[in-house]
């Protein structure tokens, strides 16, 4: 018997469509599973970048100090203040978005800051995602779920590479 079950009831990703609608924004207040901590020189021009490009907003803030960002359900970003680093860092961060969200993210990221953003690409998992480096040099990577086709590359590349039982359609 596996340990493993289908637990997608606690999750706010939905199954995915090129006209999926995002889950609404989560305003509840939770114990955070898991949040990221972005040190940043400037708090305000951090969260417009956030806010405006990402589609975060602003749960919670203390004036200098932290501002806490949320998207959906369990997508949580505290800025802090600190130094941006001078390279962007090999590791980055995934938030999942929908595949309709990608083409607006991209224009409303490099409206805030040209040049920051990376993609979209289809990827062998059957995402598509963009790369977007922040002010702070924070990489982060917004990832949309692509209807599985059974007769796809990433099907066979799933079945054959990756040795993953997936139905042949």
């Amino acid at each position: 018997m596996s340990e493993n079950f289908p637990a997608f009831s606690i999750s706010p990703v939905p199954q995915p469509g090129p006209d999926t609608a995002p889950p609404e924004l989560f305003r509840g207040i939770y114990g955070m599973p898991v949040f990221l901590t972005v040190p940043t020189g400037d708090l305000e021009a951090s969260k417009e970048f956030w806010t405006s490009g990402l589609g975060f907003f602003d749960i919670f803030s203390m004036p200098g100090q932290v501002v806490h960002l949320r998207r959906w359900a369990f997508q949580d970003v505290l800025l802090v203040p600190g130094e941006r680093p001078a390279e962007a860092p090999a590791v980055g961060i995934t938030f999942s978005c929908v595949l309709n969200q990608i083409d607006p993210i991209v224009a409303a990221c490099e409206k805030e800051l040209p040049g920051c953003t990376s993609g979209p690409r289809q990827m062998p998992w059957n995402t598509v995602d963009v790369e977007v480096t922040t002010p702070e040099n924070t990489r982060v990577t917004m990832t949309a779920a692509r209807p599985f086709d059974p007769k796809s590359p990433e099907a066979r590349f799933l079945r054959e590479e990756m040795e993953i039982d997936v139905p042949e359609g």
